[in-house]
C-alpha cells in the first residue's frame, strides 16, 4: 500500500518545474490560473527569481503548493496514473494544502489565494527579527519536552515540528531561544539556528490564527473519500468540518511528522511517494523506517521509474 506526500517550506528552488511547464499545456494553465487568482506573476518568481523574492514566505507558499500540484495532475492525466488509490494523502504544513487540494476537498483556486494570505499573516504575525526557529539533532522528543516543561519560568519555547528521529525543530522569540541554546549546550546537544524569519507552529502565530480562522471559514471545502492524514493529530480524517477546524489549529501547534509516518506504516503502508520540489520529506522518513520504500517525483524521468 502507498501514501502520497507533500513537502513545506525550505523545498523550494529557482527554476522548479520547468521541464512540466515547458512540456504541458495543463501546467502552463495552472501557472496562468495562479498569475490570474493571486494578481501577481508567481511563475515569474518560480522560474526566473529571483531567490530571496522566493524565499519570503508569502510567495514560498503558493509556489511550493503550484510545483506539487502541477506534478500531480500531470501524474494523473498525462501517464494516467491512479493516484486515488493511495491509501492516505498527508503533507507537511504547507503541505497540508497541497494534499487537501489534490483530494478534492479543496480546488485549486481557493487553495493558492488562502497560501499567500497564510504566508503573509505568517509573516507577519510577530515583528521581524523578534522570533526564531532552532532544529535539534540527535536527541528525542520525550528529552527535549522535559527540558522545556523543566525550564518553563525561564522561557517560553515550543516544539514546532516532530519531523523524524533526531530532528526535532523548535520555536520562540530569540531571546528565550538562546536561553534554550544555553541548556542544550549543557546537556551536549546539538542544535543549530535556522535561518527563518519567523517562529512558525508556536502560540506566538495567534495573530495569523486569527487572519486564518476568517479564510478559511469563508472557503467551501467538499467532500471526499481520500483518507488524510492530519500534522497537527498524526491521525487519519476524511470529514471536511473536522479537517477545516485542524487546518487553522495547525497554525499553532506542532507539525507531528514523525507521528503520522509511524501511523501510516502501522496502517498498512510500505511505499511513500513525494510529490513537488526537493526531497526533504523521503530524506526524514527514511530516517523514521528504513525500510520502506519511497519515490521522489520532481521531473518526467522520477514519473517513468515508478511502479506502484
Amino acid at each position: 500500500m502507498f501514501s502520497i506526500v507533500f513537502p513545506g517550506q525550505g523545498s523550494q528552488t529557482i527554476g522548479m518545474g520547468k521541464d512540466f511547464f515547458e512540456k504541458y499545456d495543463l501546467v502552463k494553465d495552472l501557472f496562468k490560473e495562479a498569475d490570474d487568482s493571486l494578481g501577481i506573476s508567481l511563475s515569474k518568481i518560480i522560474l526566473q527569481g529571483p531567490k530571496d523574492e522566493l524565499d519570503l514566505t508569502i510567495n514560498t507558499q503558493p509556489a511550493i503548493f503550484l510545483i506539487s500540484y502541477a506534478i500531480f495532475q500531470v501524474m494523473k492525466k498525462e501517464f494516467e496514473i491512479n493516484l486515488d488509490r493511495a491509501k492516505y494523502f498527508a503533507g507537511h504544513s504547507l503541505g497540508e494544502y497541497s494534499a487537501l487540494s489534490t483530494a478534492n476537498y479543496l480546488n485549486f483556486s481557493d487553495t493558492i489565494k488562502l497560501l499567500k494570505i497564510r504566508g503573509d499573516a505568517m509573516q507577519n504575525a510577530v515583528p521581524n527579527g523578534e522570533g526564531g526557529m532552532l532544529a535539534v539533532l540527535g536527541s528525542k522528543v520525550q528529552i527535549i519536552e522535559k527540558i522545556l516543561n523543566e525550564n518553563s519560568n525561564e522561557f517560553m519555547v515550543q516544539i514546532a515540528n516532530d519531523n523524524s528521529e533526531g530532528q526535532i525543530v523548535l520555536s520562540g522569540k530569540i531571546v528565550d531561544l538562546e536561553k534554550l541554546v544555553q541548556v542544550l549546550k549543557s546537556k551536549n546537544i546539538k542544535n543549530i539556528k535556522l535561518p527563518v524569519s519567523a517562529p512558525f507552529h508556536c502560540k506566538l502565530m495567534n495573530n495569523a490564527t486569527e487572519v486564518m480562522k476568517k479564510e478559511i471559514e469563508k472557503v467551501i471545502f467538499q467532500e471526499s473519500k481520500i483518507k488524510l492524514i492530519s500534522n497537527v493529530t498524526a491521525k487519519e480524517m476524511s470529514n471536511k468540518e473536522e479537517l477545516k477546524m485542524l487546518l487553522i489549529d495547525q497554525i499553532e501547534n506542532r507539525v507531528r511528522w514523525r507521528e503520522s509516518v509511524i501511523n501510516m506504516i502501522n496502517n498498512g503502508v510500505d511505499h511513500f511517494i513525494e510529490i513537488g520540489p526537493g526531497k526533504v520529506l523521503s530524506g526524514l522518513i527514511k530516517r523514521i523506517d528504513k525500510n520502506v520504500k519511497i519515490n521522489t517525483i520532481n521531473n518526467e524521468s522520477d514519473i517513468k521509474d515508478l511502479k506502484l
